[in-house]
């Protein structure tokens, strides 16, 4: 399968998560694809169908793709479909955590949720899968590791954020784990041989 995003951070994550499961993958880096896929959807579904279908149909191979948003209760769910380009089109993770902690001042809901959806073309078939991991946002960033808004989301249950928490305890229970763990399910319900 090809994984249809030229985010290096994404396909690390995927890898790990997928590791120890027979499906592999190659990133638009290894097939050499370096064009620019314009993500112009009103949702996260639309997005992630819309670079699926664009390798699809270049290459024929099947493919998956996957696009996130951070929802913001007090927010009305923003930043939502813009997360990534939430303080603009330069796409700067500082600068997006910085609006939003901005746009959090005062307010006393900090709830908030992760979702990824995932898109994948599977013998000329479209699916959709969902994983959503709820929180809250902390009032200033914390930790070094992970990227986006990890180091001001806090995962029901912990007290630390994604940044502090490291790797091995995300790759468990992130947005992105689940999403990708409910594409394998379907695939392995589908004997899908590797």
């Amino acid at each position: 399968m090809i994984f249809a995003t030229g985010n290096d951070h994404k396909v690390l994550e995927a890898k790990g998560i997928l590791s120890k499961s027979k499906f592999h993958f190659e990133s638009l880096k290894d097939i050499g694809f370096t064009d620019d896929i314009i993500e112009d959807g009103p949702t996260l579904e639309a997005n992630a169908l819309i670079k699926a279908r664009h390798i699809y149909n270049i290459y024929q191979k099947d493919v998956f793709s996957e696009d996130t948003g951070l929802e913001v209760a007090a927010l009305n769910m923003a930043p939502g479909v813009i997360t990534a380009r939430y303080a603009g089109p330069q796409k700067n993770h500082t600068d997006n955590i910085n609006l939003t902690l901005k746009n959090l001042n005062g307010k006393k809901d900090r709830s908030a949720q992760f979702r990824a959806v995932i898109a994948l073309i599977y013998r000329n078939k479209e699916y959709l899968f969902e994983g959503v991991v709820k929180g809250r946002i902390a009032t200033e960033p914390y930790g070094k590791g992970g990227f986006g808004y990890d180091p001001i989301f806090i995962p029901e249950g912990y007290d630390k954020t994604f940044a502090e928490l490291g790797n091995e305890i995300k790759s468990t229970l992130s947005h992105r784990f689940r999403a990708i763990q409910k594409m394998t399910n379907h695939l392995n319900r589908l004997k899908v041989k590797v």
